[in-house]
C-alpha cells in the first residue's frame, strides 16, 4: 500500500529484433508478386529499409539514455542529492519506498552474501515478535540481484551504493522508452511514430511516470519491462512469422512476463487485464488461437515460477489470473466448436462460453482460496465493493484506501494536461476509427460473411485496416484506460501507452486510409502525405512550446529540508539500543527502519492480514482509547518506544470522514470529532483522543509512558516496565 508521505519537504537551493520487423512491415505494405518478389517504386529498396532501421534504431536509443539523463538530472536538482548527508539521501525514500531500499542496503552491508540471504530469509527486524520471509513476503527480487552485483562488481570505490541503486532505476526509463518506441514502430512501420511516442511519453511526464520522486517503488522496476512485453506481443502477432522467429518472440514474451511478475506485487491484476483482453479478442476470432494459447500459458508459467521463488507466496496462489487462465484453458477443451455457425449460433455459444469461464473462475478461486485457506487480498475486493457502491463499509483497511486520492477517480486536470500537448485530442481521433473498425471486424467474424449488408459493404475496408497487433493494443489501451478512470494510481500504464497508440494511429496507413476512404479522398499519395507530414508538425509544435519549459525545469535548483525528521532519526540512533522496538505511523516507520536498522511493529507493505490487524491495533494510538488499553496493545507487540505525529494527530489534510481519526473512530464504533453528521448507530467514546490526551502529562499516562524526545512533528514516549 502506499501511503503520502508526511516528512519530507523540498525547498529553493542557497548557494552551492526489429530489423526483420521494419522490413516484414514495409512488404505488408508494397504489392508482393507470387514468387515473393517486392516491388518497389523505389530504387535501392532494400539499401533504404537498412537505411531506415539503423537511422530509426539509433533514434531510438539516444532518445531512451536522453530520458534517464533527464529524470536523473530533475531529481539531483530537486534533492541536491549530490550534497546532502547519507541520513537525508534516505529521508527523501519516501514511505514504502524506503522500506525496500532498506533491503538493499541490509545486503550490501551484510559481512556475506550468504548472511544477507539468511537476513531476508529469517528475518525479525521488520515485524516485532514475529520472524517473516522477505523474499516470500514482497517482491524484492531486484534489491537482491542489484545488492549482488554491486559487491561483486569492482565499483565500490568509485560509485556510492545509494548512486548504483538509483542510476539503475534510472537506466529502466531508457529501457521504457526504446520498448514504447519499438510498439509504435512496429503498429505504423515507420520510426516516425516511435519518435513522436516518446516525445509525448517525455512531455507528458507529470502523468506518465513519478520516478524522479519515488525512486524504489514496485511499478518503476516493472512499467518498464511490461512496456518490453507488449512490444514482444505486438510482434508475435504479426502474420507470416517464420518459426524461429516466433519461438524467439515467444521466449522474449515470457521473460519480460516473468521479470514483470517477479518486480510487483500487483501484477496479478495487470495481467489479469492482459488476460481479458486476449479473451475478447479470441471470442471474437480477432487472434489467432494458436498464439493466444502461448500467452495463456506465458503468464501461467511466469507467474507460477515467481510463487516458487516466492516461497509459494498465498497472494499469488489465490490470483484471479491463475483461476481465470486455467478456466479458459479447460473451457477450451469442453466447448470445441465455438467459432462454427451462423450469427445466431455463435451468439449463443458465446454467451454460453463467457458464463461458464466466469462462473469456473469463481468456483476455482473459491476453492484454492479455502483449501489454502488464503485471505492476502481480500482487503483489495472490500476496497473494490465499496469504490463501485456495493454497500458501505466500516472497515479500517477498506476505507483507508477509499480515502486516499491515489485510488480514487482520475481528476479531470489530467485530460487538460494531456490535451495540452495534443496526445487526448490525437488519441481519441485515432480511437474512435479503430473502435468502429473493430467492431465491424467482430461482427464480420461472428456472421461469417464479409457481406452482410449495406453497412458492411461501406465498410468493407475494415478487414484489411485492423491488424491482430493493432486490434491487441486497442482493446488494451480501452481496458487500462477504465482502470485507470477508475483508479488514479493506475494512470501511469494507460498514459504510457496512449502515447504509443495516438502516435500510432497518426503515422498509420490504415488509419488514415479507413478516413479517407470513409469521405472518399483516397489516394495513396494522399495517405502518404498525410501520414508523414501530420507527425512532423505535431513534432515541431510540441518542440517549440514544450522546449522552453523544459529547460526552465532543468535549470531550477532546489534542495532536502527536512530538520525534523533528521533530527529524529538522528537521536534514535545516538540514544536507543539497536534493539529498541518502534511503534508508529507506516510511512515514518519504514524511514526509521532504513535510516536507523531498528525494529518496527508495523510498515508499509500492506499485503498481509496479520499485519493489516497489527497496523489497525497499533494505530489506537490516534483512536479514543483509555492509556492502559494503548499500553497493552503496545505491549503485546513487545514495542519499547512509539513515536506521535502532529500532522495525524491534527490532521488537516483530509475533509472529516476520511481523516485517519476519523476512520479509527468509525471503526471502533466512536462518534467523530468535528461539526458534521454522524452514523446513528455511533456512540461517544468514554475516553479522549489518546495522541491528544498523553501531552498533558496526567499520572494516568505518566505511569506507563515517559516522553524522551519531541520538535515541532515528532513526539517519542518510552513505555514503562511493569513487573
Amino acid at each position: 500500500m502506499e501511503v503520502p508521505d508526511i516528512m519530507t519537504t523540498i525547498r529553493q537551493r542557497k548557494g552551492g529484433r526489429l530489423a526483420e520487423a521494419a522490413e516484414e512491415q514495409l512488404s505488408e505494405e508494397k504489392n508482393v508478386k507470387p514468387d515473393g518478389k517486392i516491388q518497389s517504386d523505389h530504387t535501392g529498396g532494400k539499401l533504404w529499409n537498412i537505411l531506415s532501421l539503423t537511422v530509426g534504431g539509433i533514434v531510438a536509443v539516444c532518445l531512451g539514455l536522453l530520458t534517464s539523463v533527464y529524470v536523473a538530472t530533475l531529481h539531483e536538482n530537486d534533492l541536491w542529492f549530490s550534497n546532502i548527508k547519507e541520513v537525508e539521501r534516505e529521508i527523501s525514500f519516501r514511505t514504502e519506498c524506503g522500506l525496500y531500499y532498506s533491503y538493499y542496503k541490509q545486503m550490501v552491508q551484510a559481512a556475506s552474501i550468504q548472511q544477507g540471504l539468511h537476513g531476508l530469509v529469517y528475518d525479525n527486524k521488520t515485524e516485532s515478535v514475529r520472524t517473516i520471509n522477505i523474499l516470500e513476503r514482497m517482491n524484492v527480487y531486484q534489491e537482491v540481484f542489484l545488492s549482488i552485483l554491486y559487491r561483486i562488481l569492482p565499483i565500490q570505490q568509485y560509485l556510492e551504493p545509494v548512486y548504483f541503486y538509483i542510476y539503475t532505476l534510472f537506466g529502466l526509463q531508457a529501457v521504457y522508452v526504446i520498448a514504447l518506441y519499438v510498439t509504435s514502430w512496429l503498429l505504423s512501420g515507420t520510426w516516425l511514430s516511435g519518435l513522436l511516442a516518446a516525445f509525448w511519453y517525455i512531455t507528458n511526464r507529470i502523468d506518465t511516470t513519478r520516478v524522479e520522486f519515488t525512486i524504489p517503488l514496485r511499478e518503476n522496476w516493472a512499467l518498464p519491462f511490461f512496456a518490453v512485453q507488449i512490444a514482444a506481443i505486438t510482434y508475435l502477432l504479426r502474420t507470416h512469422l517464420q518459426p524461429a522467429h516466433e519461438r524467439l518472440t515467444l521466449l522474449a514474451v515470457f521473460i519480460a512476463t516473468f521479470l514483470f511478475s517477479l518486480t510487483w506485487q500487483f501484477n496479478q491484476f495487470m495481467m489479469l487485464i492482459q488476460a481479458l483482453v486476449l479473451f475478447i479478442l479470441d471470442c471474437f476470432d480477432m487472434l489467432p488461437t494458436a498464439k493466444v494459447t502461448w500467452l495463456y500459458i506465458i503468464q501461467l508459467s511466469g507467474l507460477l515460477l515467481v510463487c516458487v521463488l516466492q516461497f509459494f507466496n498465498s497472494m499469488i496462489l489465490g490470483s484471479l489470473l491463475i483461476s481465470f487462465n486455467a478456466s479458459v484453458l479447460i473451457a477450451r477443451t469442453i466447448q470445441k466448436n465455438l467459432k462454427k455457425g451462423g450469427l445466431l449460433s455463435r451468439l449463443g455459444k458465446l454467451f454460453l462460453h463467457v458464463l461458464f469461464v466466469s462462473c469456473l473462475t469463481l468456483l476455482v478461486n473459491k476453492l484454492i482460496k479455502k483449501i489454502l485457506n488464503l485471505e492476502s487480498d481480500e482487503h483489495i475486493f472490500k476496497f473494490l465493493k465499496a469504490k463501485f457502491g456495493f454497500g458501505a463499509t466500516r472497515d479500517f483497511d477498506a476505507n483507508l484506501y477509499l480515502c486516499e486520492e491515489a485510488f480514487g477517480l482520475l481528476p479531470l486536470n489530467t485530460f487538460s494536461r494531456l490535451s495540452d500537448t495534443l496526445l487526448f485530442y490525437v488519441y481519441i481521433f485515432v480511437l474512435f476509427p479503430m473502435t468502429v473498425a473493430a467492431a465491424t471486424v467482430a461482427f464480420q467474424n461472428l456472421s461469417g460473411s464479409t457481406k452482410v449488408g449495406k453497412l458492411m459493404e461501406k465498410m468493407e475496408d475494415c478487414t484489411i485496416a485492423l491488424k491482430p497487433g493493432a486490434a491487441y493494443n486497442l482493446v488494451h489501451t480501452v481496458l487500462f484506460g477504465c482502470l485507470a478512470l477508475s483508479t488514479m494510481r493506475m494512470k501511469y500504464l494507460w498514459t504510457s501507452h496512449m502515447c504509443v497508440f495516438a502516435s500510432f494511429g497518426l503515422c498509420s496507413t490504415e488509419v488514415w486510409g479507413l478516413i479517407l476512404k470513409c469521405v472518399r479522398l483516397y489516394t495513396s499519395q494522399r495517405t502518404y502525405v498525410i501520414r508523414y507530414s501530420l507527425p512532423i508538425i505535431t513534432l515541431l509544435y510540441i518542440s517549440y512550446k514544450f522546449w522552453p519549459g523544459i529547460m526552465d525545469e532543468l535549470s531550477e535548483l532546489r534542495e532536502f529540508y527536512d530538520p525534523d525528521t533528521v533530527e529524529l532519526m538522528n537521536w534514535i540512533k545516538s540514544n536507543t539500543p539497536n534493539t529498541a522496538v518502534f511503534a508508529g505511523s507506516m510511512q515514518l516507520l519504514a524511514g526509521v527502519k532504513l535510516c536507523t536498522g531498528r525494529i518496527l511493529t508495523n510498515h508499509p507493505h500492506y499485503e498481509d492480514k496479520n499485519l493489516r490487524e497489527r497496523t489497525k491495533q497499533i494505530y489506537q494510538i490516534y483512536a479514543k482509547r483509555s492509556p492502559g488499553d494503548v499500553y497493552r496493545i503496545l505491549q503485546s507487540f513487545g514495542t519499547d518506544y512509539v513515536i506521535l505525529e502532529d500532522s495525524i494527530c491534527y490532521e488537516r489534510r483530509h475533509s472529516r470522514g476520511c481523516r485517519l481519526r476519523d476512520l479509527l473512530d468509525i471503526a471502533n464504533g466512536h462518534i467523530m470529532d468535528g461539526l458534521g453528521e454522524n452514523e446513528p448507530d455511533l456512540k461517544p467514546s468514554l475516553y479522549p483522543r489518546f495522541c491528544e490526551e498523553i501531552k498533558k502529562n496526567l499520572p494516568s499516562y505518566t505511569v506507563h509512558f515517559t516522553r524522551v524526545f519531541q520538535n515541532k512533528t515528532f513526539h517519542v514516549y518510552k513505555l514503562a516496565r511493569h513487573k
